[in-house]
């Protein structure tokens, strides 16, 4: 079997991968190991401290496997864990790997999305009460007003298929308006959660053409390739056989089920503990 020195790519669940499609087909050559880790989600109304717990298992199993770059392709493991794995743990357990969130690569283009300076995250209740958005806009686009608002229907709606019932509907209607009712002046919201870009459309048809919803995941994949570009010693570490492996802490039948609606293609997990 041939040796491969993987990409990582983690989220609590299925949203990550919304991102990991995007990713791969942006940089199909490379290889993928995709964890989700379905059994202990959702993390958005989890404290920071076991978000951080969790997300640094997750992180080392990824590495262990052989990974040498993992992305956190979850908002609330990017804003919860991610400086502190960063920050503390990486230099403990190998300074030469790396793991990389969400949050930032979309907060260094939103200052230039918005015409009217005024944006919109809809996100966790986690990834709101962390502020990490904001925090990370003010560096990048200090201009920028920044309006939040924490849709905690919208996760479990789409997982159980229920975002595009009558009730579901009138779940992310009701969050849509109270967003917009913050600050009539938005002109772009960032669907701060990987699971959003499911709802993408259906949003898009609550609003007027001139507001824009921004999905992460053509974002992060351009963003991935440009860092990668400018760490060459990195990307050469990396396998590039074109493979793809999913790993799950729930049920292997389950999560495949689900898995192929989020990655838009036939998905074959691998059940595993953390």
């Amino acid at each position: 079997m041939k040796k491969t020195t993987s990409i990582g790519v983690f989220d609590s669940g299925y949203g990550g991968l919304t991102v990991l499609s995007e990713i791969v087909n942006r940089l199909p050559e490379y290889d993928y190991l995709y964890l989700g880790d379905n059994a202990r989600a959702p993390y958005g109304t989890r404290s920071f401290e076991v978000v951080y717990d969790y997300t640094l298992e997750a992180v080392k199993e990824l590495f262990d496997r052989g990974c040498e770059l993992v992305v956190l392709a979850c908002n609330t493991a990017s804003a919860k864990a991610l400086r502190s794995i960063q920050q503390n743990d990486l230099p403990l357990i190998d300074s030469e790997k790396r793991v990389l969130g969400v949050i930032r690569p979309s907060t260094e283009i939103i200052g230039d999305l918005t015409q009217t300076g005024h944006v919109g995250i809809l996100a966790t209740e986690g990834t709101v009460k962390s502020e990490s958005y904001v925090i990370e806009l003010s560096k990048y686009a200090p201009e920028v007003k920044v309006v939040q608002h924490a849709c905690p229907m919208w996760v479990p709606l789409i997982e159980n298929h229920r975002h595009d019932s009558y009730a579901g509907q009138l779940f992310i209607e009701e969050d849509v308006k109270a967003l917009l009712d913050k600050d009539p002046k938005i002109d772009t919201i960032v669907l701060a959660c990987t699971h959003y870009p499911i709802l993408k459309e259906y949003i898009e048809s609550l609003l007027p053409d001139s507001i824009k919803v921004i999905s992460q995941g053509a974002i992060v994949a351009e963003k991935l390739e440009d860092y990668l570009l400018r760490h060459s010693s990195l990307s050469d570490k990396l396998s590039k056989f074109g493979t793809i492996q999913f790993l799950t802490t729930e049920s292997s039948s389950e999560f495949d089920k689900k898995a192929s609606v989020f990655f838009g293609r036939e998905v074959k997990s691998e059940h595993i503990k953390l």
